[in-house]
Parts: C-alpha cells; sequence; structure tokens
C-alpha cells in the first residue's frame, strides 16, 4: 500500500487593497487679473485650467495632443454661428449678389456695378448688371401713361375753372364798363333811339328781384355780345323784333344762363307779377312777369313772332320775351320768359316804382 497523501492545504484568499483616494486639493480662487474677456457674451469666463477643476471645460487626456487653441464651449458655438449668420444677412441687405469665379466666389454690388474686391466686371457680367438697373418696359409704359393722365386732370381742372370762374370776372368787367359808357353817353346827348350797329349797346336791363343789372347790345353774337355779359337784342335777319319804343310788338332779349356773367341763371325763379325794367336814354319801359316756357327746342322761332306762340297772349300788344339755355351748364333745350309793359316813364319823370 502506498503513503497516503495528505491533502494540500486551501490557498489563502488573496487580499485586494484598496489605496484611499486622497481629497482633492483646494483650487484656489482665481486672481481677477487673470479673467479673460468672451468674445461672444463680453462677460468674463474663467482660465482653462481653473474652468477645468469647476467642471465647465474637460480636461485634455494625457494621450491628446496639446492644442494651441482653447476648446470652444457650447455657449461660444452658438454665438459664433449668431456672429457668422449676422453678417450672412448683412452683406444680403447691403445689395450683393454672389459670383463664383475661377479664383473663388466673389460678392458683386449692383450699385456699383464691380465686385467688392476690386476685380472688374466682364462685359457680360457689366450688361446684365446694366440691365437690371435700368427699368422695365412695363415701368415705363406705367409711368408715362400716369403722367399723361396727371397732367390731362390739371389741364381739365384747369379749363372748369377758366369757365366757371374767370370767364364771369372778364364778363362782369366788361359789362360794367359798357353800362358806365353808356350811362356817360346818354348824358352827353349820344344813342339816341334808332338803328344801332351790331355789338353796340343801348339799353340796360334790370330785374329787381333777380339784382341783375346788365346792359343790352344789338344782336345776339356770342363772341361779340353774349360772351361779354351783355344780353343780346333780336334785330337781325328772319328774327329780328320790335324795339321797347314801338307801339306793338315783341321785345325779345338772349343772354346766357350759365359762365360769361350770367345774367339770367335765375331766370326760372321769376314769378307772373315780378317787374322787368329797360332803360334807354330817354324813357323806362316797365314790364309784368306774366308766363314761363320751362323747356323747348332751340329751333322753336315761334316765340319770338310779334304775338309769341305759347305766351298766352292773343292778339297785338306790347311784349318782352327773355330767352336762355336749359338746363344749367347745357344748351340742349330754351327756357322762356314772357312779360306785358306796363308803364312807359320818361327820365325826366324819375324812377319807376320797380326800380325805388
Amino acid at each position: 500500500m502506498g503513503t497516503p497523501v495528505a491533502p494540500e492545504p486551501p490557498e489563502a484568499a488573496e487580499t485586494v487593497v484598496i489605496p484611499a483616494v486622497p481629497p482633492a486639493p483646494a483650487v484656489p480662487e482665481a486672481p481677477q487679473e487673470r479673467a479673460v474677456r468672451d468674445d461672444a457674451t463680453m462677460a468674463l469666463r474663467l482660465p482653462a485650467g481653473l474652468a477645468d477643476a469647476r467642471g465647465a471645460i474637460p480636461a485634455p487626456s494625457p494621450g491628446a495632443p496639446a492644442s494651441s487653441e482653447p476648446s470652444a464651449s457650447p455657449g461660444e458655438g452658438r454665438a459664433a454661428r449668431r456672429r457668422a449668420a449676422a453678417k450672412g444677412r448683412g452683406r444680403r441687405r447691403a445689395g450683393g449678389h454672389r459670383r463664383t469665379t475661377a479664383s473663388g466666389t466673389a460678392t458683386v454690388s449692383s450699385a456699383a456695378g464691380t465686385p467688392q474686391d476690386g476685380r472688374p466686371l466682364s462685359r457680360v457680367e457689366a450688361r446684365r448688371a446694366e440691365r437690371a438697373r435700368r427699368p422695365s418696359a412695363g415701368t415705363r409704359v406705367s409711368a408715362a401713361l400716369g403722367e399723361g393722365f396727371i397732367t390731362l386732370g390739371l389741364v381739365m381742372l384747369l379749363f372748369v375753372a377758366y369757365q366757371l370762374w374767370w370767364t364771369n370776372v372778364r364778363a362782369h368787367r366788361e359789362a360794367n364798363g359798357a353800362a358806365h359808357q353808356l350811362q356817360d353817353d346818354w348824358k352827353d346827348g349820344k344813342r339816341s333811339p334808332g338803328t344801332f350797329q351790331p355789338g353796340e349797346g343801348f339799353a340796360i336791363l334790370t330785374i329787381p328781384k333777380l339784382d341783375v343789372v346788365v346792359p343790352i347790345a344789338e344782336g345776339v353774337s356770342k363772341a361779340k355780345v353774349l360772351d361779354k355779359g351783355m344780353v343780346g337784342h333780336y334785330g337781325e335777319g328772319a328774327l329780328k323784333t320790335a324795339m321797347p319804343e314801338a307801339k306793338s310788338g315783341n321785345f325779345a332779349l338772349a343772354g346766357h344762363r350759365n359762365t360769361h356773367g350770367e345774367p339770367f341763371r335765375y331766370l326760372n325763379r321769376l314769378t307772373p307779377g315780378d317787374s322787368i325794367v329797360v332803360e334807354t336814354r330817354d324813357t323806362y319801359f316797365v314790364y309784368k312777369m306774366t308766363s314761363i316756357l320751362p323747356q323747348t327746342s332751340p329751333a322753336n322761332t315761334a316765340v319770338l313772332r310779334p304775338v309769341p306762340a305759347g305766351s298766352g297772349f292773343t292778339k297785338a300788344g306790347r311784349y318782352l320775351t327773355l330767352t336762355t339755355c336749359t338746363p344749367e351748364f347745357t344748351s340742349t333745350y330754351r327756357m322762356i320768359v314772357w312779360g306785358k309793359m306796363v308803364e312807359e316813364r320818361p327820365r325826366a319823370e324819375g324812377k319807376p316804382d320797380a326800380l325805388l
């Protein structure tokens, strides 16, 4: 029998000794003079060593190569991106555009037509820049049409002002001058009743209710009589009518209703019984308004007959007919007013009651 083998004693368990971690050394406060300005935030930040100790910036690993520049924090990266975006927006607002060349990308100023880096444009690029500066054909046409409409509007306004205002001013001045000249001639013994030349004044018409005092001239010429602010006597050709001193007949007058003095503008306001006075060198002839025809054709010359048609008169007498255009500011129709003589008074006896 062999000698029994004694079992080996069990190996003792290996004891692992964990060295104690010494407490972290206290980090001295960084002197204020070592603070570094952060261009991104315009605030102070910690130096790299102190930031690593406080956990703001991780320390580089032992095997990592040393970097000449400090690592950027997330805040610094965002600030850099904002600065780059702001620069790009500024370039776009300045009106430039990008141009790619063999040497890189250059910004071309649309106002100057040259690259901002000072290099000249090619002929193709110069033509494109020139076309971009020039207004389009549609823009030029629109501008021309707008100027044309503005000019036309101004011309129309001036014409309206001339018709409605200046013609009245000029006609009143001429009519007043003619009335004063007529009265001076009467004082000198001129303008005796008889035949008068076309355009020659011989009487004065007064309508007290309408505050109208206007000279009466021979003829109904627009240029020689009516446009000068006077009323005209139908005294020529087939439209010839009687004079006021005639013992029988129709004394017919025409006048403007609008513009050129507009002596008959408010003729429609007369009512039966209103006085109308015709003054000559020697006599006052007083008429009373009897009737009105508000509208008739310009070709209705029957209203000028010795016994006017439509007036209501049935036999010969001493009548007065006043004619003017209607509606206002048109000459489409004629308005007629009739009167009958009620008094013939010599000037030596003074004015009639109608003028007092």
